[in-house]
């Protein structure tokens, strides 16, 4: 049987960053020969099933259904295939069993913005670092991402393996060169693009009143691709129409994957003023479209980024509109950053991810 078990409860079929995560990185864990734990079935792995129902898409009841799912059934089958290590992709693993396991940590953003009653915050505060102290190693997605465990949880650093992430080179592509170097954009109002969900933390209120205050806004829109939030968008909403600028923003709602190459190459530039991440793919994903990004200077955001993006303090509301107005007037800028861009990302590959993963993961079986 096989020593490893790479749990995919969490993947389900509207996937956003950590279900992508654990799908673009279980191809090349092969050489470990893990068995997935998993509610699909992909033939060239050895396949446990497991219920279908313990995703995000069952929102709360998903996440509670599957840690008491981790914490009841999962040592079972541990014990039952005899195996020597887990792996999650996320910060959740079996307490006080002989399970041994090694979990990856995406962000502690629920700590660095709390949120009063929210179930996340307090599973950051007393779940996750139960788990990580009882975990053999711990991976991590960025050294930003890595110094937050070691500053919130006392975790020491050798414990710890930042793995920077990836992209799905094949999916996100400059179009236009495809085009014989013709312009994909769309012929209607350019526009600039917001990727990821609506959250305080992620910092749009900023964004529409640098959008707001463009000298030539009439001449630009702004989109946001993202499922919208029941707390957050309506507020969005509103300072929208406070703002005066009701026609010029379009709320897309969840973007399908298959889409977003299209809207992020047709795109003037992709704005992401978010104050936190663990990673960021959407950075990633548009400098490998070509497309201009203008991004945060915290957090994980300028080791994506490097040299390839406007960096701007996302608290400097008119340092974000002076980075929208000059790349919305500077060919030659946009131009150098496409290039930039494409290069940046480059570096990145799910294969470079995997084989950094099958390192440490080697180490404990």
């Amino acid at each position: 049987m096989s020593k490893i078990l790479f749990n995919l409860s969490i993947v389900f079929s509207q996937p956003t960053g950590i279900s992508n995560y654990a799908k673009n990185l279980f191809p090349y864990l092969k050489t470990l020969n893990p068995t997935l734990l998993t509610a699909q079935n992909y033939p060239e792995f050895n396949c446990y099933s497991i219920p279908d129902n313990l995703t995000p898409a069952q929102g709360t009841k998903g996440h509670f259904d599957r840690l008491v799912w981790t914490q009841f059934q999962l040592p079972q089958i541990y014990k039952k295939l005899k195996s020597q290590l887990i792996f999650s992709p996320i910060p959740e693993a079996p307490f006080y069993t002989d399970c041994r396991f090694i979990v990856m940590v995406h962000d502690l953003i629920p700590l660095r913005f709390p949120k009063l009653l929210s179930p996340l915050t307090n599973f950051s505060r007393y779940y996750v670092p139960q788990v990580l102290a009882q975990a053999q190693h711990i991976i991590c997605n960025s050294d930003a991402t890595a110094k937050d465990i070691t500053d919130f949880y006392h975790i020491r650093a050798s414990k710890i393996t930042p793995i920077l992430l990836a992209h799905d080179a094949n999916h996100f592509r400059p179009l236009y060169l495809e085009n014989g170097g013709q312009d994909v954009r769309p012929t209607g109002c350019p526009y600039f693009l917001y990727i990821g969900r609506q959250d305080p933390y992620k910092n749009l209120h900023r964004l529409m009143t640098a959008f707001a205050a463009l000298p030539n806004n009439r001449e630009y829109e702004l989109w946001l691709a993202g499922p919208p939030d029941k707390r957050y968008t309506p507020v969005l909403q509103k300072q929208v129409e406070e703002l005066g600028i009701t026609n010029k923003v379009k709320f897309l709602n969840y973007v399908a994957y298959s889409e977003l190459p299209k809207i992020i190459n047709g795109a003037t530039a992709l704005v992401f003023p978010s104050l936190w991440e663990g990673f960021g793919f959407p950075v990633l994903e548009a400098m490998a479209c070509g497309t201009p990004v203008i991004t945060s200077n915290l957090s994980s955001l300028p080791e994506v980024a490097g040299d390839a993006a406007v960096v701007i303090n996302p608290y400097n509301v008119e340092e974000m509109t002076e980075a929208m107005q000059t790349i919305a007037t500077d060919s030659a800028l946009r131009q150098h950053l496409s290039t930039q861009g494409i290069s940046r990302a480059s570096q990145f590959s799910w294969e470079k991810t995997g084989l950094a993963t099958v390192e440490v993961l080697s180490r404990y079986v």
